[in-house]
């Protein structure tokens, strides 16, 4: 349809006809904390208009008539009436929407939307009237609460690594229970990676990672009571912790595809998981001295409370999707709306056309790869810093601590890059396959000069940069499941962090064997064959583009 008002009237003027007080119109967002008028700010402000047209003559001039009523959460009511001449000039309307003045459907009526002008004057004023800590970005609110759960997470994985020693030596264990009680977290983390995605994809993000830190923190809380009453009971115990630990990776990619624009995502996903890095400092910090002064009992029932005060704050802030949220404000929800996909939970899981696609299995491939180099050393560490650094055991724990911070600090760093070429226009296929390089090649580089080098403080930093260079993957493949497929995310961080998973499971027994009839060059060769290969891979079949949808 062409038509168009050359007199086109301002939304000012017509509602500045209103009879209600002040005479300077409104801002009448329902999100807007507005106190004029006596509207309460949670409640919308509609506006009912009434349009009557009456042609004069044959030249295509009008008599429009505008009825306008409003009505308060009080109840009190107002209206006003406008007349004005126009005439009419061909123009497609299809073509723009003024910004000024947008409209919505209502069911009884045409109700004024939700975009009109403000002054700058009014609009500060309401803005400086709300609390600093309610204009903080929901989305960020959301990725603050993922990065607080992923700090208790290896929280309480790391504790048991501390505690093990004091416990072995109370209920008389061997190196083989030892190394039982250790593995048997994967047991339960394995079995719920897969699930945990369909889970997410199907329910919601918010339920599942919920779900998974009460879960988890119970667990955590009936350890020393589980320690007590037998070993069978205690290998169930843990395996439970890691089915509680296992869901939390696919909640969380759920939950940021829906909240994070493309350009934010990298930084994102790197300050969530730098929560798992720091987690692993303070758990390493503080158990010690927990045990020192309290026994070995207290690092679990510590740690595992702190799940309650969480869990708190996560259901009365948090919400699976944007549509959720009724505090979101409107420049938010624009925002994300326009820059990341919030459609509902998917019904089904297209398994078939999933594993189809080559980015999904350059995904799985190259996140085995990643997680053989990182679970060896992150497991075995201590041990080389003891038997080739000739470091004692308290040294070869403080040391330990230093790759994590690296890590957690390279991780954001590679998380602001990312977004900043991103924002410049750098294609996100492109910024994927550079920084997964850099979390391929840096590690293996380093790797291969830990055989030249004789100063234990110089391998010490060769295993920080390592490390640190490693944490890049965080923009990488870690950021590609929602690219590549937004709604399924969860999903297929499932599917490859199973294979992530069982890499570290089988890289470590391989780093045993190999130390037994080899060399620490023979573990790392290993590695650096494997980081070489990923390399190739990743290139050559992944892409930042989405592919399922």
């Amino acid at each position: 349809m062409n038509c168009s008002l050359s007199n086109t009237m301002s939304a000012r003027a017509l509602l500045s006809s209103l009879s209600l007080t002040p005479i300077t119109p409104p801002h009448i967002s329902a999100q807007k904390r507005n106190h004029c008028l006596g509207f309460k700010h949670k409640y919308p402000f509609h506006f009912r208009i009434r349009v009557r047209l009456s042609s004069q003559s044959q030249q295509e001039r009008y008599h429009v008539n505008f009825r306008v009523s409003a009505r308060s959460s009080s109840g009190q009511r107002g209206g006003g009436k406008v007349r004005a001449d126009v005439k009419s000039e061909p123009y497609d309307i299809s073509d723009s929407i003024p910004e000024s003045v947008k409209f919505e459907e209502a069911k009884d009526g045409v109700v004024l939307g939700k975009e009109l002008e403000l002054d700058s004057e009014s609009e500060s004023e309401i803005e400086s009237s709300v609390p600093w800590w309610e204009q903080f970005p929901k989305r960020w609110v959301i990725v603050v609460l993922c990065f607080s759960a992923f700090l208790l997470c290896n929280m309480d994985r790391v504790n048991m690594s501390i505690a093990i020693l004091p416990m072995s030596a109370e209920f008389n264990w061997n190196p083989a229970t030892v190394g039982l009680i250790q593995s048997s977290f994967f047991w339960g983390y394995l079995l719920t990676q897969i699930a945990g995605g369909i889970w997410a994809d199907t329910v919601g993000g918010k339920m599942v990672l919920g779900f998974g830190v009460v879960w988890w923190s119970i667990a955590t809380i009936l350890t020393p009571i589980a320690a007590k009453i037998g070993l069978p009971f205690l290998l169930v115990v843990r395996a439970f912790m890691g089915i509680g630990e296992g869901v939390a990776m696919p909640a969380m990619n759920n939950l940021l595809s829906k909240w994070v624009p493309v350009a934010e995502r990298s930084r994102s996903l790197a300050l969530v998981y730098s929560g798992m890095y720091l987690g692993s400092v303070t758990g390493l910090a503080f158990s010690p001295f927990l045990i020192h002064q309290y026994g070995w009992p207290s690092v679990f029932f510590s740690f595992g409370s702190l799940g309650t005060v969480w869990i708190a704050v996560w259901l009365s802030k948090a919400h699976s999707s944007p549509l959720d949220d009724p505090e979101l404000q409107p420049e938010e929800m624009k925002l994300i709306m326009t820059n990341s996909v919030s459609k509902e939970p998917v019904k089904t899981i297209p398994w078939r056309l999933i594993l189809s696609k080559a980015p999904v299995w350059a995904l799985i491939v190259s996140h085995f790869c990643h997680n053989w180099g990182t679970f060896i050393l992150l497991t075995w560490m201590p041990t080389y810093y003891n038997q080739v650094l000739k470091f004692n055991l308290t040294d070869s724990g403080l040391v330990c601590v230093l790759p994590w911070l690296t890590m957690a600090f390279s991780a954001n760093f590679g998380g602001w890059i990312a977004d900043t070429l991103v924002s410049k226009g750098l294609s996100v296929t492109r910024v994927r396959k550079i920084m997964q390089t850099i979390g391929f090649l840096g590690p293996a580089f380093f790797l291969t000069q830990l055989s030249h080098i004789n100063s234990p403080a110089m391998a010490v930093l060769c295993m920080a940069c390592s490390q640190g260079t490693d944490a890049f993957s965080q923009s990488g493949l870690y950021s590609n499941h929602q690219d590549i497929a937004p709604r399924y995310s969860g999903v297929l961080l499932g599917l490859s962090n199973t294979a992530g998973v069982l890499a570290g499971v089988f890289g470590t027994a391989a780093t045993g064997y190999i130390l037994q009839h080899g060399s620490w060059d023979d573990v790392f060769k290993v590695s650096v064959g494997l980081y070489l290969f990923g390399t190739v891979v990743w290139n050559l079949f992944s892409t930042g583009e989405k592919i399922l949808d």
